[in-house]
């Protein structure tokens, strides 16, 4: 006997009713440890895990519905609510696309091998103060975090603004062809993941691919002073981009730095922005740190957005986790101050914190102290890129120094900067901790795989100070 057709559809039911299908879904989420009720849970396939293996939770959890392959729908538990496809991931990829494609937002995307999620978080700041803005969560720059984030993007928002990463050629094309922003920053061009690459010119050809997915009428913001500069213009050009913008301190930058002041705990700056004089603060040190919000500038005006208010937001801008959080520490005598910097590494970055560092201010006997652990996937020349460090460690009293790769630049340190090395995070960290005493400023910075989040916590955690020992040390 032939199936019969439904006698009817969920929608062609509401519409003749009047009602409204329930339930409704007011979220998106791929990880049912952060799932809010009434979110659709998509079960993709991870590297290290099945979401089908977690549909029962999402349903716990209060998700609207789940999202399965179509295949696998009978293994799931009774009672919960499915939406059943041929591909989890290509579904996710469809919502985000079709998510893009009803709204009406201006988007900025950003790329770049230093200085991403600092300046995508900085823009949702400064577009914000002009409208209702939505970003990637967290660093969600990949083949899922990209779609993701983009069908979370609420019809109503003015603005949108979506990080891309990559560590191979050819992963940015699909994505940017997903966001298809208005404006494409790239940060900066230096040697990361170089071990998958021929030379920095491919990483910067692979940043270049952010172009391809630019809407008609875009712009690119590219980092006028940094030596890659010519080549990403071409690239952009070569997309049909006819609006390029270059930021820093280049007489020949657009959106160009007039003269600034680091202070220990931020910075202010006058920049000339495409012909506009804007003062700003940001509450992050670091010259780094201010040529980034130059292009955050620069997107902004670009994207539609009033340039006074979005300078005016950065001065409430602090570091996102791991990149610059700091904590009191209780030690020997008094109070220590930590620089969380360890989300990730490279040499620029490491560079740019180490530069930080060198510049605070320390009172009695105080010491600037860096604890830093290995940078990964830089390839063959990763020894030499790690001893090629030590000059830039001549402010700092004592290094500290975890894994295989930071051994070269241990040797290359003099005896008088060195603190200890050992092989790993968790070696290390007891005598971090022994050296320790009041008035210390110490920066903790590694790459994801050195663990040194996990030191950087830990030393949180043992040298956590009583409240009133942080009243006392506050003016009133």
């Amino acid at each position: 006997m032939a199936a019969s057709a439904p006698l009817w559809t969920p929608q062609a039911l509401a519409e003749a009713t009047g009602g409204t299908l329930a339930p409704a879904i007011t979220g998106v989420s791929i990880d049912t440890r952060t799932l809010q009720p009434g979110d659709a849970f998509f079960a993709i396939r991870g590297d290290n895990s099945d979401g089908h293996a977690y549909v029962g939770k999402a349903a716990e959890a209060g998700a609207a519905l789940c999202v399965v392959e179509r295949g696998r729908a009978g293994e799931m538990p009774a009672g919960v609510p499915l939406l059943a496809v041929d591909d989890v991931l290509g579904a996710l990829e469809a919502a985000g696309r079709a998510a893009r494609a009803r709204s009406q937002a201006r988007i900025v995307g950003v790329t770049g091998s230093v200085g991403k999620t600092t300046t995508k978080e900085a823009l949702l700041l400064a577009l914000g103060a002009d409208g209702p803005t939505h970003a990637s969560a967290a660093s969600y720059n990949n083949h899922w975090g990209v779609p993701l984030s983009l069908a979370r993007l609420p019809a109503g928002s003015a603005y949108g603004v979506f990080e891309l990463g990559m560590n191979h050629a050819g992963e940015i094309t699909p994505l940017t062809r997903m966001v298809r922003p208005h404006v494409a920053v790239i940060t900066t061009i230096e040697p990361v993941h170089i071990a998958q690459f021929p030379s920095i010119e491919a990483i910067a050809d692979a940043k270049a691919e952010i172009f391809l997915g630019v809407e008609p009428g875009g712009a690119a913001v590219l980092n006028r002073d940094n030596p890659h500069f010519d080549r990403l213009a071409a690239a952009a050009q070569a997309a049909g981009i006819a609006t390029i913008i270059g930021f820093g301190e280049s007489p020949e930058a657009q959106a160009r730095l007039v003269s600034h002041a680091l202070q220990p705990n931020g910075a202010t700056a006058t920049a000339d922005i495409l012909g506009e004089t804007v003062s700003f603060k940001v509450g992050l040190p670091g010259r780094h740190i201010i040529q980034n919000m130059l292009a955050v500038l620069a997107a902004a005006k670009l994207a539609g957005a009033d340039l006074a208010l979005a300078a005016l937001a950065l001065a409430s801008f602090g570091p996102p986790p791991g990149r610059g959080v700091r904590t009191r520490l209780a030690v020997k005598g008094g109070l220590a101050l930590l620089i969380d910097e360890s989300y990730n590494a490279n040499p620029a970055s490491m560079r740019a914190a180490l530069a930080v560092l060198a510049g605070m201010p320390v009172s009695g006997r105080g010491r600037r102290i860096a604890v830093l652990g290995d940078m990964l996937e830089l390839g063959p020349q990763g020894d030499v890129m790690h001893a090629g460090l030590a000059p830039a460690t001549a402010g700092i009293d004592l290094v500290f120094c975890a894994g295989p790769l930071m051994r070269s630049l241990w040797e290359t340190l003099p005896e008088s900067r060195r603190g200890a090395w050992a092989p790993d995070a968790a070696a290390l960290l007891p005598q971090v901790a022994e050296r320790l005493r009041a008035e210390d400023v110490v920066t903790v910075k590694g790459s994801n795989g050195s663990r040194m989040g996990v030191l950087a916590r830990a030393l949180a955690e043992r040298f956590k100070p009583s409240a009133d020992l942080l009243a006392a040390e506050t003016p009133e």
